[in-house]
């Protein structure tokens, strides 16, 4: 497949846990995929209980990531991305959209559950001019993220970068360093570079969030909702752009929104000076 790559080290080692619900499989049977067990489908189904909108607030960070791609390619000029917490291909993906624009575009995809490594060689297939590559592992371990054979080959760190996490701080505790863990690969890229951000919140609905994550945690998933202060956290040092750190739905939307509010995420970009 040409344009298209999977890191070696992913191919080997990789075993699928059917027995703990993991969020790329729940996000998956809430944009309904198949490629899902039943402690995913039991999990995300209790917090659909709690939130009944879930599945559209899943497709509204979908709809962002595209927003995103668009955004950054055609008015940033970026060529280049490490989307980290990828999930399971769900057509268009980000280099699909990107490619549109610039078809030279190169992309790196991470993720650490085997079924989306699964996926990554059938799916996720560059234009010729560009690239599409695969790298499985953990945001808990940016380094080797940094240094993986797939990354270096694809991606040029002397050049501007969009590191895009969508949806996956939030499976890391503040036990987990997760500010430290995503400063690793922010001080890794160049002036120029941008960072985007999706995170679950109880800001707007609390009693129904907490619900939910309960419902992930007795599952035993980690789920950590996160206030918009702290998100803003997660830029320091970056300079946020318009419109800042806002709700999902709010974040340059292609039509207006009657409720931003109404998915529970906030959503930012923001560039290295």
């Amino acid at each position: 497949m040409k344009g298209t790559s999977v890191s070696e080290s992913a191919q080997h080692g990789a075993i699928v846990d059917d027995s703990i619900p993991h969020s790329a499989r729940i996000y998956d049977w809430w944009l309904g995929g198949k490629d899902n067990f039943a402690v995913d489908r039991a999990t995300g189904a209790a917090m659909i209980e709690a939130i009944p909108t879930l599945r559209e607030m899943a497709k509204e960070n979908r709809r962002f990531v595209h927003r995103v791609a668009r955004h950054l390619v055609a008015e940033a000029g970026i060529r280049q991305f490490l989307d980290i917490g990828t999930g399971i291909p769900t057509r268009p993906n980000l280099h699909e959209i990107a490619q549109e624009v610039a078809p030279e575009t190169r992309v790196v995809y991470v993720d650490n559950d085997p079924i989306v490594l699964a996926h990554a060689r059938a799916l996720m297939v560059s234009s010729p001019e560009g690239r599409s590559t695969y790298i499985h592992a953990d945001l808990r371990e940016p380094e080797k993220i940094l240094t993986d054979a797939s990354l270096t080959e694809t991606l040029d760190l002397n050049q501007p970068v969009a590191l895009t996490l969508v949806a996956i701080l939030m499976l890391l505790d503040d036990a987990d360093d997760p500010m430290g863990r995503i400063r690793v690969l922010m001080d890794a890229l160049p002036s120029g570079s941008y960072l985007a951000i999706t995170h679950p919140t109880q800001d707007f609905a609390p009693e129904a969030v907490e619900v939910a994550v309960a419902a992930a945690r007795n599952n035993g998933m980690t789920l950590v909702p996160r206030h918009r202060a702290e998100v803003e956290q997660f830029f320091q040092g970056w300079e946020l752009i318009e419109p800042g750190v806002v709700p999902v739905l709010g974040w340059r939307p292609d039509q207006p929104v009657e409720n931003p509010e109404a998915a529970y995420y906030w959503a930012g970009v923001a560039r290295k000076r």
